[in-house]
């Protein structure tokens, strides 16, 4: 069960918790300060991309997974009353942020209490300018939402020039990581993954972000995490195909949950 605690190193900020896995990290009093690392990287696909649309262009963005609402917050203090969708099943955790985070008056966010596989079967085809996938059951990404089937479905909810970004969590050699990009292969013309070097090299395990449509801005994604804290690295094209290599996509026949951490504290948001 998640649950909603103030953040130990910073009074105004507040966490989402699920046993000893860190969810989300807020700070209702500045919703662009993103503290997790992965997250920025989603902003950063954001930015050149939905955010950069001129400010009279109407756009949605659709978020599988809710948590304290940490990247809708972003996305309505960058572009007031974007018209944004939270899937989010658990309602006692909903019904705490609310309480404690209220979200700004008018913010045009609507979170509905569904699963995102079931949520994202309810959406009108070519709905969505974005979906952003940041899911998790405890510390693992729930198996339905990495298979052919499911980014089939995301596929049809977006709108032509669309993207998914999606945040999964896997260690060295990445065996269900390749697989679940696989999947992602099989459904879009393009695709990238970012993540930490050290991730890469299987020093640790970590989160990565995947970007997926029709079109991906790979050059200027490169340029931004150039600037990154931590040293980043992505992978996109002949690449990325090579470091898939041979795994099969996930289908709903075989899929799986991403394997959880010995030490989760702080991957997840």
């Amino acid at each position: 069960m998640s649950h909603l605690v103030p953040a130990p190193d910073d009074r105004r900020a507040f966490l989402v918790v699920n046993g000893h896995t860190e969810q989300s990290w807020v700070d209702p009093s500045d919703p662009l300060r993103l503290e997790f690392e992965y997250v920025q990287r989603i902003a950063e696909v954001l930015e050149e991309t939905v955010l950069a649309r001129p400010p009279s262009e109407r756009v949605r963005v659709i978020h599988i997974g809710g948590g304290g609402l940490t990247l809708p917050r972003y996305v309505e203090a960058r572009r007031p009353r974007t018209a944004q969708v939270v899937l989010e099943p658990d309602e006692a955790l909903t019904e705490q942020v609310r309480a404690k985070l209220p979200l700004p008056r008018n913010s045009g966010i609507k979170v509905r209490p569904v699963d995102g596989r079931s949520g994202a079967a309810q959406l009108p085809s070519g709905c969505a300018d974005t979906v952003i996938v940041d899911a998790f059951a405890g510390a693992s990404v729930p198996a339905e939402l990495a298979t052919v089937e499911f980014f089939t479905e995301l596929g049809r909810v977006l709108r032509g020039g669309g993207l998914v970004v999606m945040n999964l969590t896997d260690s060295a050699p990445f065996a269900w990581a390749r697989r679940c990009l696989a999947a992602f292969d099989a459904c879009f013309d393009h695709v990238a993954v970012s993540a930490e070097v050290p991730v890469w090299k299987g020093r640790r395990f970590g989160n990565l972000v995947a970007a997926a449509g029709a079109e991906v801005p790979v050059d200027a994604l490169v340029r931004r995490i150039a600037r990154a804290a931590f040293p980043y690295r992505l992978l996109s094209g002949r690449e990325l195909t090579r470091w898939i290599g041979c795994a099969e996509p996930f289908t709903d026949a075989d899929a799986e949950g991403s394997p959880s951490p010995a030490w989760s504290r702080g991957w997840f948001s």
